[in-house]
């Protein structure tokens, strides 16, 4: 029977009885309608603004990397936190040990020069220690008596300068009084004599200080010695111990290190002398009391970079204004600027390779955290502990280069033949991990949508990155 004779209540059912045999689920359709409501749309629906993966999904995956990363940072920092505390309780023995290493960098080359001639390793070694201390009690020798002498006639002309200050500040701008300047001379000498038991604890722990460095300089010239003769042994030993892929690799990064570590030494050690030499020169012609001495301190001063020398041409700029007026201080000044300016634009970049070179900033906060810590020792060991820290950061990072196939190993100028092989290694590795990643996307476009989903990794994998 047509539909148009029924009746509009038996119509409308009819109609509903016809779109209810529909497909509910047929794609690019909806649910039907209820009775009375517009009709469904015809065709597939219109695309929204989230047609790709869910957006859910990609937030927490990126929410899960940076948790990831903030997890590896926090353990890294707990395991320096262990290695500090610890260091922190053995410092007495691993004072020695840095140290012997660094004079070893600058004696090394003096014993390699003996085996050559034919001395066996332990006649070298003893050569080159008797010879190096008989240098340095040559010059502590020839420096003290002039010390001496005329520390006496700096004294008495310090006082002549105290008396200008107080007849400067009697002046204008201060106008202070003979009573005034006696009742601030006589609190200051009071709040000393207070001290008198602080000054006397400080003195014991003074002499304490002093018998520790005497233990600690017996122990660095037996641990130099050591260094020096079976220093050629070492890499081996490593190599043994630790196998063959962790042993090229250390020794690569060692080697470096030694490298490096000895060439900033020596280098300083030009450069210091240099300055000493051109500053002594300059303190002798104006007939500066202790002019050997303070180009002594130059020379010692140059081995902590920057503050170094400005420390030690302070003091040389104050002596020359304590016993001979402003007007020798200010060439005093104007040498030592001098001096400091060649050393700065000439003789660091021609002695120094590009390697070698770190920021003044990073050199800065070097010495600055070393001497809060460690005070003198912690800012001579400051720039050396930075120059080989700053190896291994760029050794790891063309590790990460070959693993990452930015370069190869024929780009890298490796310092060891065990270097060589480390690199051809991490190449051939990542070569091989591009192709199974590539075969794995083969298998994934063109395989079942399980296949293109692996299963979510468990937390140590997660927490490792081996996702």
């Amino acid at each position: 029977m047509p539909t148009h004779d029924l009746p509009h209540e038996a119509r409308a059912a009819a109609s509903l009885d016809v779109r209810a045999e529909e497909p509910a689920d047929e794609p690019g359709h909806r649910p039907p309608p209820v009775p009375g409501s517009r009709p469904r749309p015809e065709g597939p629906p219109a695309p929204t603004t989230n047609v790709g993966i869910d957006r859910m999904r990609v937030v927490g995956d990126g929410l899960r990397f940076v948790t990831a990363w903030c997890l590896r940072a926090v353990i890294i920092a707990a395991a320096l936190w262990l290695v500090w505390w610890v260091l922190s309780r053995v410092w007495f023995g691993v004072l020695p040990i840095l140290l012997a290493l660094i004079v070893a960098t600058l004696l090394a080359p003096v014993v390699a020069l003996g085996r050559r001639i034919g001395l066996p390793a332990s006649l070298a070694t003893i050569l080159t220690l008797v010879l190096s201390f008989a240098l340095l009690v040559g010059v502590l020798a020839g420096l003290v008596p002039s010390i001496v002498t005329q520390s006496r006639e700096i004294f008495g002309q310090a006082g002549e300068g105290v008396d200008q200050v107080r007849r400067w500040i009697s002046g204008p701008p201060l106008n202070l009084d003979d009573a005034q300047i006696d009742e601030y001379l006589t609190s200051a000498i009071s709040w000393i004599q207070e001290r008198s038991s602080e000054a006397a604890g400080a003195v014991a722990s003074g002499l304490g200080a002093v018998g520790s460095a005497l233990v600690t300089l017996g122990l660095m010239v037996v641990l130099l010695f050591f260094f020096l003769k079976d220093g050629p042994k070492f890499l081996p030993w490593v190599r043994r111990v630790t196998g063959r892929t962790v042993g090229r690799h250390l020794t690569e990064a060692l080697t470096r290190m030694w490298t490096t570590l000895g060439g900033f030494i020596r280098t300083q050690a030009i450069v210091s002398a240099v300055d000493a030499v051109l500053i002594g020169a300059g303190l002798l012609i104006l007939q500066v009391p202790l002019a050997l001495t303070l180009a002594v301190l130059t020379f010692l001063g140059g081995f902590i970079p920057i503050v170094g020398a400005v420390v030690a041409g302070g003091i040389a700029v104050l002596v020359a204004l304590v016993t001979q007026g402003f007007t020798s201080a200010l060439i005093v000044l104007a040498i030592v600027i001098g001096v400091q300016q060649i050393e700065g634009n000439v003789l660091q970049p021609m002695l120094q390779g590009r390697s070698m070179q770190m920021h003044p900033g990073i050199v800065l906060l070097a010495v600055a955290g070393g001497s809060t810590l460690f005070g003198i020792i912690g800012a001579f060991l400051a720039v050396p502990f930075a120059a080989t820290f700053v190896v291994g950061l760029r050794y790891l990072s063309e590790q990460v280069d070959l693993r990452s196939g930015d370069v190869s190993a024929a780009e890298i100028p490796f310092a060891t033949p065990e270097g060589y092989v480390a690199g051809a290694q991490a190449e051939h590795a990542a070569t091989s991990a591009r192709e199974a990643e590539q075969a794995a996307m083969a298998v994934a476009q063109h395989g079942s949508v399980a296949s293109a989903a692996p299963p979510r990794p468990g937390f140590l994998a997660w927490l490792c990155g081996r996702h």
